[in-house]
């Protein structure tokens, strides 16, 4: 990881727009506190002792997939990264609705919370329609670099899955490029609609439906070798 003192770029931007609701920001000072990833190194099945599974999510956006994936596996636990503090607060109403007892959130740079998680912990991984960063001079702030992929590859245990998806070209050819020339991952795709079709088990988001990219949604799945 990056010394402290040179942090990594940063791959998103703000972290707040509009004010957050009232409902939402009652739960940001509520449930929040009960849900939040400690601050220190810790081993995520002490979270939820008896999970099948710890999947995590990067970067959830509203937490509509979160929940709902949340939601449809009980028995695993899901961490999510986020640190768009309105997205946050949309989580946590999700959250908060369905009664959710195995997610717990990391209201910041996924990375901090990457470096706090022990080796091989990690079952599944998702990174959905992150920032693109689109124009060349800005590539370097994408989240996907060799670094992260570095750091997935600690944290993930052989034969876990790594979902990544896009509506940028370039985007899935950078990330497909990154994933390639690592030694520690694997993509099984062996024909066109592998990647062209939703996963039987990806649930549509609001912001996927508006199709604010330049291609429909591609959707990489890789393995942990």
């Amino acid at each position: 990881m990056t010394s402290d003192s040179h942090p990594p770029m940063r791959s998103f931007g703000r972290i707040k727009s509009r004010p957050i609701k009232p409902r939402q920001a009652a739960l940001m000072d509520s449930l929040l506190p009960d849900i939040r990833c400690p601050a220190e190194p810790f081993d995520p099945l002490t979270l939820k002792p008896g999970a099948d599974q710890v999947w995590l999510e990067i970067g959830f956006g509203g937490g509509e997939h979160l929940a709902a994936q949340a939601a449809r596996s009980p028995d695993i636990l899901i961490l999510g990264a986020e640190p768009f503090q309105n997205g946050v607060a949309s989580a946590l109403r999700h959250i908060d609705e369905q009664g959710l007892s195995n997610v717990r959130l990391h209201d910041g740079d996924v990375r901090d919370l990457m470096a706090r998680l022990p080796d091989a912990c990690l079952d599944r991984v998702f990174i959905l329609f992150p920032d693109p960063w689109p124009k060349a001079r800005h590539n370097k702030r994408r989240l996907v670099q060799a670094e992260l992929i570095e750091d997935l590859a600690r944290l993930m245990k052989p034969g876990g899955r790594l979902r990544f998806a896009t509506d940028w070209a370039d985007y899935a050819d950078w990330t497909l490029e990154r994933f390639l020339a690592s030694p520690h991952f694997d993509w099984p795709a062996v024909r066109a609609d592998d990647w062209r079709t939703p996963p039987a088990d990806h649930i549509t988001t609001r912001y996927e439906e508006k199709r604010l990219g330049d291609c429909a949604p591609v959707f990489l799945d890789v393995v942990r070798a």
